[in-house]
């Protein structure tokens, strides 16, 4: 290609970065978003002047961090589903797309783990792993994307994915079917990229590592913070701040050009042997 020939936009027409990450006007649903990496990805795009849905099992929950969100400025809403079974991520998708008039932002967060030996992983609990992290991702973004996305040609979706999908474990952390299923999220995130990137849609995935959260909190009790901390290089684990920052690029018109992408936030652990 030469230099004529490949696109550029006039000096006076640049964006400035404030505008590249601007998001006013932009619609967002968030599932899992009634706390903890959720709640913070919904804040980052809230504040950031996108309108938010937030999604997850619990009323009571999604109303608390709906009142959170509206203290910090954001234009929130929620709606209530179990993301684990098939028609209620239809019904889920078919509000959202009802309530904002289309979705420009798809954060799939909705998760869960399942601590136990790989010889004694109940198969209940391996299929429960399995549903919430992998199926309901692809039948959420399946739903958005053809009722939303792909008739408007464009769009994002972020999966929430994690560090534990790029290694196995050894040791405290037995957790067979987490590991397998992040790894699934990764190239998930992958494969739809290269699918849908014809339709204007971005599929990129953030790859958390440890966070203190409710999920977290029985591990952190086991292996103790500062022995976590002692593995990291950064010497300190994510806090609610960390993740906005990334999620905001992948969702914003400043990661325009990035897709089927990860990013590891995770104070560098997966970057070095033996963490």
């Amino acid at each position: 290609m030469t230099d004529s020939a490949i696109p550029t936009t006039a000096y006076a027409e640049r964006r400035s970065i404030r505008q590249l990450f601007d998001l006013t006007g932009r619609t967002a649903l968030v599932t899992g978003g009634s706390r903890g990496l959720g709640l913070q990805i919904a804040e980052a795009l809230g504040e950031a002047g996108a309108r938010v849905v937030v999604s997850a099992r619990k009323a009571k929950d999604l109303e608390a961090a709906v009142a959170q969100l509206k203290e910090r400025g954001v234009a929130a809403d929620w709606i209530a589903a179990d993301s684990s079974q098939p028609a209620e991520i239809q019904r889920l998708a078919d509000e959202a797309i009802a309530r904002l008039g289309h979705i420009d932002i798809l954060v799939n967060n909705a998760g869960a783990t399942w601590g136990a030996p790989a010889e004694e992983h109940p198969l209940e609990a391996w299929d429960k792993v399995m549903n919430l992290n992998v199926r309901a991702i692809f039948l959420l973004s399946q739903a958005v994307g053809k009722a939303s996305m792909i008739p408007r040609r464009r769009g994002r979706i972020i999966n929430v994915a994690s560090i534990a999908g790029l290694s196995g474990n050894t040791g405290a952390m037995t957790s067979v079917a987490y590991n397998t299923s992040k790894a699934a999220v990764l190239n998930f995130t992958r494969a739809l990229a290269g699918e849908w990137g014809v339709h204007g849609i971005n599929v990129n995935a953030l790859a958390p590592g440890f966070f203190p959260s409710k999920m977290t909190a029985g591990l952190l009790a086991h292996v103790g913070i500062d022995n976590m901390r002692a593995h990291v290089p950064l010497r300190r684990l994510g806090d609610d701040e960390d993740l906005k920052g990334a999620a905001l690029l992948l969702a914003s018109d400043a990661g325009k050009h990035i897709t089927g992408q990860f990013i590891a936030v995770d104070g560098g652990v997966s970057s070095v042997h033996g963490a």
